[in-house]
């Protein structure tokens, strides 16, 4: 009884806010939001500058030797998300990076609104495998956030042949949702159409402003599947290693994420992943391009976290 009163509170608040709103259809402004008409990820334009495959169509023994990160951002984000990691293997010229635009992502509201979480995983399946057949024998996953789910499901459902693959690093991965919202969306959703997320000023463009609730549907679809089986236990291939490092305090991925994926996977030897509380109340601690407020820990924090993934590679 009290699970029914919940959805039906919860529906009702969210409703009231739609009303308040002024309607289902969002009020989109062409000139600024990721959700319009005009703007675009860049990788759809410029696909070089994200993506291995598309830079190195023809890898030389040299590039097929060196490490690439094949790097998943997270529900709604784009490409931005990953464009340090990026910047940093282009610096130290130590890794190559492959930044992964989601299906349905970087588009249009409308492009967002119809896609299915397949659709997410499709172009990370794609770029693996568009650079297995070139060589590389050297590949690492790393996902932000919905990126994480995503990643795990490929592995574990062997969409992919990991042959090549050595290491797989979650950043505040979403296996249990911080809005316990989400979980009634199937039935609030209808009624409130969409939801909207406040941004920093320079966060404007790179992430969609209005989440549609079919969108934030198949989120719900995402986590439950892959937290069932994480539950159920995960064996990763006997040549991948997976790190985690989660925000201690996280206003989309619930704290509890990090140790469902201690208990549940494991490596093929049986040793436990390993797990890395670091202490942010951002979420996606790595990135901090764009946002209002960065202090010194929080930059500290970024370089430690890519200095030990770069020592992993």
């Amino acid at each position: 009884m009290k699970n029914i009163a919940f959805i039906f509170i919860t529906a009702f608040m969210l409703f009231s806010s739609c009303k308040k709103d002024g309607g289902k259809t969002p009020p989109i402004v062409n000139s600024i939001d990721l959700d319009g008409n005009i703007i675009n990820d860049s990788s759809l334009t410029h696909p070089e500058n994200f993506l291995l495959s598309a830079s190195i169509p023809n890898p030389t023994a040299l590039d097929l030797d060196k490490p690439v990160i094949i790097a998943v951002h997270g529900f709604s984000a784009t490409t931005f998300e990953w464009i340090e990691l990026r910047d940093l293997g282009k610096k130290t010229n130590a890794f190559y990076t492959s930044i992964i635009l989601l299906g349905g992502h970087g588009r249009d509201y409308s492009d967002f609104k119809k896609a299915s979480w397949e659709d997410w995983q499709a172009p990370i399946i794609e770029e693996y495998n568009k650079l297995r057949s070139l060589g590389y024998q050297n590949i690492h996953f790393i996902g932000s956030s919905t990126g994480c789910p995503l990643l795990i499901d490929v592995i574990h459902n062997s969409k992919i042949n990991s042959d090549v693959l050595k290491n797989v690093f979650l950043i505040d991965p979403i296996i249990v949702p911080s809005n316990k919202t989400l979980s009634v969306v199937s039935v609030a959703g209808p009624m409130i159409s969409y939801t909207t997320s406040k941004f920093d000023t320079g966060e404007n463009g790179f992430w969609y402003k209005y989440r549609p609730y079919q969108a934030l549907k198949q989120l719900n679809i995402l986590t439950k599947k892959v937290r069932k089986a994480i539950e159920k236990g995960i064996d990763l291939p006997s040549n991948v290693k997976m790190t985690v490092y989660k925000s201690e305090n996280d206003e989309s991925a619930d704290p509890s994420s990090a140790p469902i994926i201690e208990k549940g996977i494991k490596h093929a030897d049986g040793t436990k992943v390993k797990i890395t509380m670091v202490k942010s109340s951002l979420h996606v601690f790595t990135r901090l391009k764009g946002r209002d407020a960065v202090t010194t820990e929080d930059i500290d924090l970024q370089h430690t976290t890519f200095t030990e993934i770069q020592s992993s590679l």
